[in-house]
């Protein structure tokens, strides 16, 4: 019995250790500043020039914020609808934030800078602002996201499912509802309504 209490002891401490070593830093992801965040406000993104950008610009305007990607096959019409829904709101105060992401089978594969700017002029996509390339899931997920995904989880899991994934943030910067990448746009243009 004694042998048979050391090998369980050594199978815990095998298990603690892989535990620490593939998430020792979930310890430290409570202290990160995106869970004691007041609002979206409180971060700075890199726009697609590499320039920082704090959210707190967009004070009193409600946000929808969108991981987009240029092969996916909800590209096109996501492209097309989300440029209607700035056509329709931007006078208005709605703004839209555009953060490109390869994480899903590399559908985004322009860089940065220019090469991105003409993809999107090329593709007649006018979808808001448009930052620099980011990771929405994983431990390199950008803070942003992290603090989107705390704020509004997923159906089976927080993690982004796939691009297009969109959020709604009201004027006082607060994230308010969280939509599948399947959601055409304009079938949020309702909910956008009632922020404006």
């Amino acid at each position: 019995m004694p042998g048979l209490a050391k090998y369980f002891v050594a199978i815990a401490a095998v298990g603690i250790g892989g535990y620490y070593y593939y998430y020792g830093d979930v310890a430290k992801m409570s202290d990160e500043d995106y869970k004691s965040a007041g609002s979206v406000y409180d971060f700075t993104v890199k726009d697609n020039a590499g320039n920082d950008v704090k959210l707190d610009k967009y004070k009193g305007h409600p946000l929808l914020i969108v991981n987009i990607a240029s092969k996916c096959g909800l590209t096109k019409n996501n492209y097309q609808k989300i440029t209607q829904l700035k056509e329709k709101y931007y006078e208005q105060g709605l703004r839209i934030l555009s953060f490109p992401c390869n994480q899903f089978g590399g559908q985004m594969p322009e860089a940065n800078g220019e090469e991105m700017v003409c993809h999107l002029r090329d593709a007649k996509a006018d979808v808001g602002d448009v930052f620099a390339k980011i990771n929405v899931n994983g431990k390199d997920a950008d803070p942003l996201y992290k603090y989107l995904k705390h704020k509004q989880g997923g159906t089976l899991g927080d993690a982004i499912k796939w691009n297009f994934t969109k959020f709604l943030v009201d004027k006082n910067g607060q994230p308010v509802k969280r939509y599948s990448p399947t959601t055409d746009p304009m079938d949020i243009a309702q909910d956008i309504e009632k922020y404006l």
